[in-house]
């Protein structure tokens, strides 16, 4: 199969869709990414659990990020000869999923209870089958090489036996219980939360609402203040500090309810109350407040639950009953007011819990739900990490870990939905409860099993070990477990990781994995974060195959106007202000290699279409590049044995090469995919292509009899060209797989080369020529003078110069001799004119400009005739004009720097970029400067 391409034309510009989709069904078919459970296969297993992406989900750049970090990730191991294992699947996403199934049945004039919860959980089954393959497939346009063979769904039978097994074990070991307690409680999803599962809206505008009780039996009143007046009508005390004198006389009396026919306790409690805020009596809410839950167990006090579990109010609120949470609290306000018992109100900032899913407002509420207890787990845990059997990268996420396990509280697991894993207990008709693995024999008549599911994020914990067969001891299990690494992003540290490591730990002996990745969040160009409402939300796939700006804000904003959401889109990616009227096709490679090139541990990642537009050029360079290099291998041969090479030129490639794989090789060992992405640009685009291949061209063209000038130099120059070449694809496999294995297939190889690129050998061999590379610093040194003085002057391309190239160096200058001709063709002298090698005595002759080149030996004068190449008022017209420029552009920056809106909001490799333009305008203004004076000379 080796030398296999497809039909996509050298000749013309990188096409993507001529390669990609081709190439992926290709290593399908070949079993490229399969993974293997022979018990023969000696290689070490390199295993990486993916995310599961939900059921309910589509392609967004989050999941585009993560594709690429993993999949550069497990090609380079697969590539470093090791058994990989990247571990794919989809999570059932319990909530997520079934709110899409009841819209569908809304659409229809249904609801979940029309059905059933059989028939409805058909119908859930019936919707995967019919859209929930949707996200895997985008992964597939990704190139994500995961193994889909093994792909597991948290629903499927052997998952669904994994999470009841881990819950019964979990319960016989007293670490599952079943309590009435204050939870979390979501009255749009009508289920309970987990403390993660709640977004606290900081800086919420509300306001302190004060309201009296009177004292029972006498003309003495306690004021209050409260931001929820409606729950009032569940307080069962008003609590006083004990060393308040004002309330002194007022210990253990009583207070009237003014609604419901219920006496109110005063009572003391120095944990609760802070006698020195507001007005130092704090009323107290059990059944709707976590703090005050806590004091009502101190004190013994009832639990009054005052709301339906759709947020209403229920038949403890009395005249109030029926309305919901904001109307009963206006209504609440009013009938105080009505009472005098009003005491006015003040702007309160407060925090406002919500669900992570609905964005309702979260209500606390007296349940009895399912625990597991969290202490001894997560000290397990804990220990792993603090005694490195498990390493976060990057370090500084270690601290939010361990505040996150030293501070858990226990987990409420179950949730009050259909769409689940549903809790293994039978409920008996006299309040019996039996755990098993399946319905007993002996829960007979009027036995039920527990209408509540488990949290996704339970079986979502069991996912290392779950997916490779457990609780069975497979082949699978044995091999693949622990995991090498589990790369994520940092917002599920506690979702997800700490309860993987916890469960990991716990059921299996030791921790899933060995490192712990976290990247950052993807955000917009501006550093906001995407949202709907934003309108700054990008489709991968929109960056992929190409879109129109109406079209990517149609889908993002559908029904808001046009110009405002086209208004929206380009203030949040700016540099997409150059791209037209929309995106082109950039391809997989060309987003890939883009989102490679942000640190991955970064925050925030700032989004910029620009970069992935010059990731897409840098494809093109590739692509031409190895058209040229075909070019010039056209009758080379693979010899049977390679020789090293003499030239200065061909060992220089060789080692940058070298260097380039210790980089590249660095990069992905460390989790800085960043620094292989942007070494494989570095590399190629200015060692390979702008150095090498220019070098080569003389040796490598043909004269018109068809022969070399050189023939034994360019058999030597041919050999480099496809050792670097085929080892630069090699190396930038990893994170652009379709572009390189496309070129790779085209060049000339050994017959035992393997059927892909993906599963040829990353190469190890990092050896640097130190002695080449310091020859060749100064010849790049001396040729870069001379071209950046033609092009600051705007001197024609044809046009040759006179060039006097000066030092007090005899080696030196022997060296620089030996390479005229290199010198020569890549600055365009010394063909009418020979270029003057000399000692550094004489003075500059007038007229002429002069570039310095440090070297070890001594600096070397790089001199260029300018006479009759540049007309003098043309000249003082450029440098004016170009000062102008610069000086227009310098301010703009200087400004954005000092500006404290930016400094503080943008992403850090944003803030460097524009120092590093500061510092290179401020230098070309000093060259410009110092052109004045030559100018007078011309």
């Amino acid at each position: 199969m080796s030398g296999q391409h497809s039909d996509a034309d050298l000749n013309k510009p990188y096409e993507p869709s001529a390669v990609e989709e081709r190439w992926y069904t290709f290593w399908e078919k070949e079993g490229v990414f399969d993974a293997s459970v022979d018990e023969s296969d000696k290689r070490p297993a390199y295993v990486i659990p993916m995310p599961p992406p939900n059921v309910t989900g589509s392609l967004h750049m989050g999941h585009a990020f993560f594709c690429t970090l993993e999949d550069a990730l497990t090609r380079y191991h697969r590539m470093c000869g090791r058994n990989t294992l990247w571990q794919p699947g989809m999570d059932h996403a319990g909530i997520a999923t079934q709110t899409v199934v009841e819209r569908q049945l809304q659409r229809e004039g249904k609801t979940r209870h029309d059905l059933g919860r059989d028939a409805f959980i058909e119908r859930v089954w019936k919707w995967k089958a019919e859209s929930g393959d949707r996200i895997q497939q985008q992964q597939r346009v990704m190139g994500a090489s995961a193994d889909w063979k093994r792909s597991k769904f948290t629903m499927d039978t052997g998952m669904s036996a994994a999470v009841t097994e881990a819950f019964v074990r979990l319960y016989e070991q007293g670490l599952i219980y079943r309590a009435t307690r204050l939870i979390n409680w979501c009255p749009e999803c009508q289920t309970a939360l987990s403390d993660l599962e709640v977004d606290n809206e900081e800086g919420a505008n509300g306001e302190l609402f004060e309201f009296a009780y009177k004292v029972s039996g006498t003309s003495d009143e306690i004021i209050v203040a409260t931001t929820r007046p409606e729950t009032m009508l569940g307080d069962t005390a008003v609590a006083v500090h004990p060393g308040d004198p004002r309330y002194t006389h007022l210990h253990g009396k009583f207070l009237d309810h003014p609604f419901v026919d219920r006496k109110i306790p005063i009572i003391t409690d120095a944990i609760l109350v802070d006698p020195k805020f507001g007005t130092g009596a704090v009323k107290v809410t059990p059944a709707h407040d976590f703090n005050d839950f806590a004091t009502g167990k101190r004190h013994n006090l009832p639990e009054i639950n005052i709301f339906n579990l759709d947020g209403t109010v229920n038949e403890s609120g009395g005249e109030f009953q029926g309305l919901e949470r904001k109307r009963a609290r206006t209504a609440v306000k009013k009938a105080l007011d009505e009472k005098g018992l009003a005491r006015g109100a003040k702007p309160h900032v407060l925090t406002l819990p919500k669900c992570q899913r609905s964005g309702g407002v979260v209500e606390p509420m007296i349940s009895t739900q399912w625990f597991c207890k969290m202490e001894a787990m997560a000290n397990a845990a804990l220990d792993a990490v603090n005694t490195g059997k498990t390493e976060i990268i990057p370090v500084e996420w270690k601290k939010t870990y361990d505040h996150f396990l030293s501070n858990i509280q226990d987990w409420c697991v179950s949730r009050q939905l259909w769409w689940g894993h549903q809790i293994p207990a039978w409920h008996g008709p006299d309040g019996q409860i039996v755990v098993a693995r399946e319905r007993p024999l002996s829960c007979g008549e009027g036995w039920n099993q527990d209408p509540d599911v488990l949290d996704t994020w339970f079986s979502s914990a069991l996912w290392p070990f779950s997916t490779l067969g457990w609780p069975s001891d497979t082949p699978a299990l044995r091999k693949f477990y622990p995991a090498s690494d589990l790369e994520t992003g940092y917002d599920i540290l506690f979702f997800w990781v700490a309860r993987m490591m916890m469960f990991g730990i716990h059921f299996m002996g030791e921790p899933p994995f060995k490192r712990i990745l976290l990247h950052g969040l993807i955000v917009d160009e501006t550093g906001d974060k995407m949202s709907k409402v934003k309108g700054n939300v990008i489709d991968p796939l929109d960056l992929i195959h190409g879109a129109t700006f109406n079209e990517i804000v149609s889908k993002t904003m559908p029904g808001a106007p046009e110009a405002e959401s086209l208004s929206k889109f380009k203030k949040a990616y700016p540099s997409a202000a150059s791209m037209g009227t929309g995106f082109p096709a950039f391809g997989t490679d060309a987003v890939r290699h883009a989102l490679g090139t942000y640190p991955p541990s970064n925050m925030r990642i700032a989004l910029a279409p620009k970069r992935i537009e010059a990731s897409r050029h840098f494809l093109n360079k590739i692509w031409n590049a190895t058209r040229l290099s075909l070019e010039f291998l056209a009758d080379y041969q693979v010899p049977e044995k390679a020789t090293p090479p003499s030239d200065l030129v061909n060992q220089w490639i060789l080692s940058r090469v070298g260097n380039a794989t210790r980089v590249m090789r660095n990069g992905l060992d460390h989790f800085r995919i960043d620094e292989t992405a942007n070494e494989s640009y570095r590399f190629f685009w200015t060692e390979f292509c702008d150095w090498y291949l220019e070098l080569v061209k003389p040796t490598l063209r043909k004269n018109e009899q068809g022969e070399y000038a050189n023939p034994a130099l360019a058999k030597e120059t041919q050999a480099t060209l496809a050792t670097a070449l085929e080892a630069a694809l090699r190396l930038m496999h990893p994170v652009t797989p379709f572009i390189t294995e496309e070129l790779w297939q085209r060049l000339p190889k050994a017959k035992s080369s393997p059927i892909s690129i993906a599963l040829a050998p990353y190469p190890t061999d990092t050896t640097v020529n130190a002695d080449a590379e310091r020859k060749m610093a100064i010849l790049q040194g001396v040729i870069s003078a001379a071209r950046t003085i033609r092009a600051e002057h705007e001197i024609k391309r044809q046009s040759e110069v006179p060039l006097t190239l000066r030092t007090d160096d005899a080696a030196t200058r022997a060296f620089l001799t030996a390479r005229l001709g290199d010198i020569s063709f890549l600055v365009n002298a010394g063909k009418e004119r020979p270029i003057a090698i000399e000692a550094s005595s004489k003075a500059r002759e007038s007229g002429t400009t002069v570039s310095v080149v440090p070297s070890e030996s001594g600096p070397i004068e790089v001199l260029v005739g300018l006479k009759g190449l540049v007309e003098p008022e043309k000249e003082r017209t450029r440098i004016e004009r170009e000062l102008k420029r610069i000086e227009k552009d310098l301010g703009a920056i200087e400004k954005k720097l000092s500006s404290p809106g930016f400094v503080d909001r943008a992403p850090k490799e944003v803030i460097e970029e524009s120092n590093t333009q500061r510092r290179t305008m401020i230098e070309a203004r000093a060259r410009l400067e110092a052109s004045k004076t030559l100018v007078d000379e011309l």
